[in-house]
């Protein structure tokens, strides 16, 4: 499968643009935002667990990084509520299991470097965030020289100079309203701009995204 495959486009996914399909196991459900590959996949997804679903144990070939959307999603190491970020480096391994709440992820498999063994666990909730400068804060969750991933905070009323977006960038709107001169995206869409893109962000009422940068050059 391709989806999405080709990372010199711009593509943008909002909530109304869902289309939820069956994974293999049961209660899982999975609406895919990039793809290339079958089952094993590099790949970019929301997955949605139904209550007490649980996954296959599984290993991580290509490494994976999650940020928890809703609910708890648990395996044999720890439980994560939602606001967890986890990064689960290449060759580590879990058996995901779901309780009674049910819980939503944003994953991306099959994406990391060989070099990049970092495994760590943050909760956003509780980690600080930067002082906010010109409308904008945020939280560093992951740097290498590859890769960039934060939390933004735009302030209510924030509008951002003529941004590049140098070596590509991913945004997923976690909370609020995103706006730029193409539209506006509301919390649950995902954007993703080519190497060299440019747009003016801002927001109204103010935004929380997930912002990964600098990891699509050459794709």
């Amino acid at each position: 499968m391709r989806l999405n495959a080709d990372f010199s486009q711009r593509v943008v996914i909002r909530p109304d643009d869902y289309d939820w399909v069956d994974s293999p196991a049961s209660g899982v459900q999975r609406m895919m935002l990039d793809r290339i590959g079958d089952e094993v996949a590099r790949a970019t997804t929301i997955v949605r667990f139904r209550p007490n679903s649980a996954f296959d144990a599984h290993s991580h070939g290509g490494g994976e990084e999650f940020l928890v959307l809703e609910g708890v999603f648990s395996d044999e190491h720890a439980d994560y509520p939602a606001g967890s970020y986890v990064r689960n480096p290449i060759g580590t391994a879990h058996t995901p299991h779901i309780g009674e709440d049910g819980a939503t992820i944003l994953v991306k498999l099959h994406q990391f470097e060989a070099e990049d063994g970092a495994q760590k666990v943050i909760d956003t909730r509780t980690a600080g965030f930067s002082a906010e400068d010109g409308g904008m804060s945020e939280l560093i969750l992951h740097d290498v020289p590859t890769e960039r991933v934060r939390l933004v905070r735009f302030a209510p009323g924030t509008e951002r100079a003529p941004y590049v977006h140098a070596g590509g960038t991913e945004l997923f709107v976690l909370e609020g309203t995103l706006s730029d001169e193409d539209g506006d995206y509301p919390q649950g869409s995902w954007l993703r701009f080519p190497d060299g893109a440019q747009h003016t962000p801002r927001s109204a009422d103010g935004c929380l995204l997930y912002v990964k940068t600098g990891h699509l050059t050459g794709l």
